[in-house]
């Protein structure tokens, strides 16, 4: 049974390192040039740091003494406060009917503002219903009359099509 190691994640630190000689970059930044692993192994155990390669060359890759520890867990913030920032942008559907009355119209376009002022997609969905579907040009009408309420704080990204007894149309916040 042939057993592969764990591939290794994040870059090599002390004893991982295989190189011969190493281009040394002590804590406070500074260069200390091109020196044999173990003397740089033995700075590090001296300054209580671990050695971390920070490129790896051809020759003599980039390695730096530092707190392995803190870093790891520094990169781990960041990486959660970039998460923490990011916004999944959800679809939001309104339905509507080809009749609709002014009232009800106005009432979908507000609740339409508020999904646009939270980053939020929405998809405007019209359904016919019976006799409804001889007149399809009013559908068209009221998803262009949707289209230009909305046409300096929106762009379309599915231009109104119909599918079966459904007409619609997805708006995108500029």
């Amino acid at each position: 049974m042939n057993v592969t190691p764990p591939k290794q994640t994040g870059p090599r630190v002390n004893e991982k390192i295989r190189a011969a000689n190493v281009l040394l970059i002590d804590e406070e930044g500074e260069k200390r040039g091109p020196m044999p692993l173990e003397e740089a192994l033995g700075l590090a155990t001296e300054a209580k740091l671990d050695l971390v390669e920070v490129a790896s060359g051809n020759d003599t890759p980039v390695c730096k003494l530092m707190d392995y520890g803190k870093f790891k867990y520094q990169q781990q913030k960041k990486k959660a406060e970039a998460k923490k920032k990011q916004k999944v942008v959800e679809i939001k559907e309104i339905k509507m009917r080809p009749n609709i009355d002014k009232h009800d119209y106005e009432v979908k376009t507000k609740a339409m503002r508020r999904f646009f002022d939270e980053g939020d997609k929405v998809k405007v969905t019209l359904r016919f219903r019976g006799r409804e579907m001889a007149h399809q040009e009013r559908g068209m009408e009221l998803l262009n009359r949707v289209r230009e309420d909305f046409e300096g704080t929106t762009k379309v990204e599915a231009m109104p099509k119909l599918e079966g007894r459904q007409m619609m149309m997805v708006l995108a916040p500029r």
